[in-house]
Parts: structure tokens; sequence; C-alpha cells
């Protein structure tokens, strides 16, 4: 499994636990964005810089993941598409998309967006707490334990 993560929105509270992870587990880790990015020296975590533009990060992480591998990000886009690959997707707020639950998440993202259209305030994301951070490595944690078991 290596973990590949849409890094340009992705907070740095998740990049350090992942880098954390990285290193105990000795699992690849890539960070790809469309900026330069401060990464820690290790075998196991290293970063892609890819052109500004829409969906060039997500579009390469795409690209190179692989089934089984991990992708974090918020994107659901990017999630179902990885999905579909038989990648594991989870968000920074520990969120595990799977093959049952990504169209429905979709879906809800999809009516979201075309009520925003027609002036609805549909209001944001909450604001990233502690409680998303530890079931976010909670998460992270099993997802890398059943990897390590197979």
């Amino acid at each position: 499994m290596r973990i590949w993560v849409d890094a340009d929105a992705c907070p740095g509270v998740i990049k350090d636990i992942l880098f954390r992870a990285a290193e105990r587990t000795q699992t690849h880790l890539t960070l790809v964005a469309n900026k330069r990015l401060s990464t820690p020296r290790s075998e196991f975590v290293r970063s892609i810089r890819v052109p500004a533009g829409f969906d060039v990060a997500d579009n390469r992480i795409a690209e190179l993941a692989e089934h089984g591998d991990l992708v974090v990000t918020a994107d659901l886009p990017l999630a179902a598409e990885v999905v579909k690959k038989g990648c594991h997707a989870l968000n920074p707020r520990g969120e595990l998309y799977t093959e049952e639950n990504i169209g429905e998440c979709l879906a809800m993202r999809n009516l979201a967006d075309e009520l925003r259209s027609t002036g609805v305030e549909t209001g944001g994301p909450a604001s990233f707490s502690k409680r998303d951070r530890t079931v976010f490595a909670n998460q992270l944690d099993r997802l890398l334990a059943l990897q390590s078991s197979s």
C-alpha cells in the first residue's frame, strides 16, 4: 500500500499524522500539490509538485494510485475515481469513502451545488476540530493495521 495525499487543501495537522504513520509503518507516502511543500527528511515521504490548474493534482493522483492504495482527499470526485480503482479513500475528517457510500456522498454534494446555484445558503463545512483529527488518526491506524495483517 502507498498513501497518496491531495495536499493542496489537507490540514497541516493531518499531514503531521501521516508523516508519523509513514515512518512508524514504513509506508510510502506521497503528497501531491500545485505548490512547494515542506516534508520531513524520510525515505518514506516525498512530494510531487504539479502545475497549477483545475484538478491537476487530483488527476495526477488518480493516474498514479493503484488498487489497494490509500488516497487522502476531501475531493469527492477524486474519491469516487480511486474507489472505482479499488483504492481506499479517506477524507481529512476521518470519513472513509467506499463503493457503498460514495454515490450518496456525490449526490449530496451535487444537490448542495445545485441549491447554491439557485441562491440558497447551504453553509460550509464546520471548522476542523480536535475530534476530526482523532477520528482521522483512528481510521488511518485501522487501515494501516489491515494492510500489515494481509
